[in-house]
Parts: structure tokens; sequence; C-alpha cells
């Protein structure tokens, strides 16, 4: 059986022997094997957006299978197969499953509070919210444990798990709560870059470590999960009140949503993983 994985490693040596010839060049190779490795680390995430694009672009209107329920079958069979390929471990699909629940439960109180909706039939769904809305959440947290994993996280004065587990709840909580009393966001913003600023992450693009400020890259995961949200509204697969009468680009101030809900996903990461430490 061919192993994408196997077959990179065994041809890593060969192309940086022809290619690196200096500092320049090796700073070429690291950029391109951390794109590389980025897209691998994605691999949930992109094949579902792939499902959503090309179901909303060639998926028959007659169908005895409702689109939703397609993608939902789609999504189980993408789980499946990265189980199945060990792409995933199981002690990262159990967190999966976990952010999966926890992402299902959010999104059949935020439908019934009329913060998004979907339009479209089908029979695969609780409450009203079709079953493959929780796999949306789960390529969030498949992408936070495939790519601490491939890069080979290590930190420096990583914060205490107790006080990062304390604002995931703080934030899930707000979710909810935001909707009838006082939202705290702000605080939660304020209180987490408190805790990760002095947070350095180091990551492995090729054969060395390289630093880079914690809580910039949890940002830069933020901005990227907002793309995807584009591009999954543009394929109807949800949609916001704003684009009831036509395709919008989701506001910039979910930003702020997705950053909080990456949180949770991180935390829940870190709880298998447990960070090691940095040391040069």
């Amino acid at each position: 059986m061919f192993d994408p994985r196997s077959y990179l490693h065994a041809k890593r040596t060969v192309w940086h022997n022809a290619f690196v010839q200096g500092p320049k060049t090796q700073f070429i190779f690291e950029f391109i094997s951390f794109g590389v490795k980025q897209a691998w680390a994605c691999l949930f995430g992109g094949l579902m957006l792939a499902v959503l694009l090309g179901t909303y672009l060639y998926y028959p209107e007659n169908a005895a299978l409702a689109r939703y329920d397609f993608i939902t079958i789609m999504a189980i069979l993408i789980q499946g197969c990265l189980l199945v390929f060990k792409l995933e471990t199981l002690e990262e699909a159990r967190i999966i499953l976990i952010f999966h629940l926890v992402g299902t439960v959010m999104e059949i109180f935020k439908t019934h509070v009329g913060s998004w909706v979907y339009p479209e039939p089908s029979v695969l769904r609780i409450a009203g919210v079709p079953l493959f809305s929780g796999f949306m959440y789960a390529c969030v947290g498949s992408y936070l444990a495939r790519v601490w994993r491939i890069f080979d996280f290590k930190f420096t004065r990583f914060p205490p798990l107790k006080w990062q587990a304390l604002i995931a709840v703080l934030a899930y909580l707000n979710f909810f709560t935001h909707h009838y009393v006082l939202d705290i966001r702000n605080v939660l913003f304020v209180a987490s870059a408190i805790l990760y600023v002095p947070t350095i992450v180091w990551f492995k693009p090729d054969e060395k470590h390289r630093p880079m400020p914690l809580l910039i890259g949890l940002v830069l995961v933020a901005l990227f999960i907002w793309f995807a949200e584009n591009i999954g509204t543009f394929a109807k697969a949800w949609v916001y009140p704003g684009q009831a009468n036509g395709w919008a680009m989701v506001s910039p101030a979910k930003l702020g949503a997705w950053y909080l809900l990456m949180l949770i996903s991180f935390v829940l990461v870190a709880w298998v993983h447990e960070a090691e430490e940095y040391e040069s």
C-alpha cells in the first residue's frame, strides 16, 4: 500500500541535496517544506471543503440522497480513512470526537436562536442540524492534532493547562450565555493574550526547530478558519442571516469567535500531547 508519508520522508534527502546550496536555498527549501507539512495537516479540512464545493457545483438537484446527507457520509468515510491509514492516532480521534460533540451541541443552540441556518433538507440530522456540521468542528481539531505532531511542537514558557482550560470553558459557555447576559469575549481575549504572550512555540519545518510567538500562531489559525468559513458559506453548507438574499463575505468580527473556539480545541489537543519544553 502506498504511504505518502514514507514516500516524502524517503525523497526528502534527495531533494535537499539536489536543491540546497547555501542559506538562501535552505530558507526556500524550509519554506516549501513548511507548506507541504501544513497541507498535510489540513488534509481533513481540505477534503471537507472539496466535498462542500464539489457538491454545491455538481450535485444533482433531484438526487434520491439529499446533498447534506451525502456530505455526512463522505465526512464519516474521510474520518474512517484517517484512522485506518494511521494518519490520526486513536488518542487524537477521541479528542476530535469530543470537539465534534461540543460543536454539535453549540450548532443546535445557535440555529435555534437564529445565528445561522442550514437551508437544505436532510434525513441525517439532529434537532434540525445536519450531522455533517459536527465534522466541520472536527476538522479544526484534526488540524491542530496533526500539526502538533507533524511539526513536533515544543514550547518555551507553556502556560499551566488548568488556566488554559479555565479560559476554554468560559469561552464555550459564553457562546451560549452572551445571548442572555453580559458578553465577556473581550475579557477572554485579554486573558488569553496575557496567558499566551510569553509563550514561544518551536516548530520543525525541516530538520531544525524554528520559533514563533504562540499567540501569533493561534491568531493565524483563526484567520485561516475564517477563510475556510467563507468557502463553506459560499457553498451554502450553512447561511448567515446577512447572506439570505445572496452570498456575502462573512463578517471579520467572526474572527474573534473562531479564535475562542479554536482555543477550546487547542486545549483539548494539549491535554493529549502534553506540551514538551524546548531545549536549545
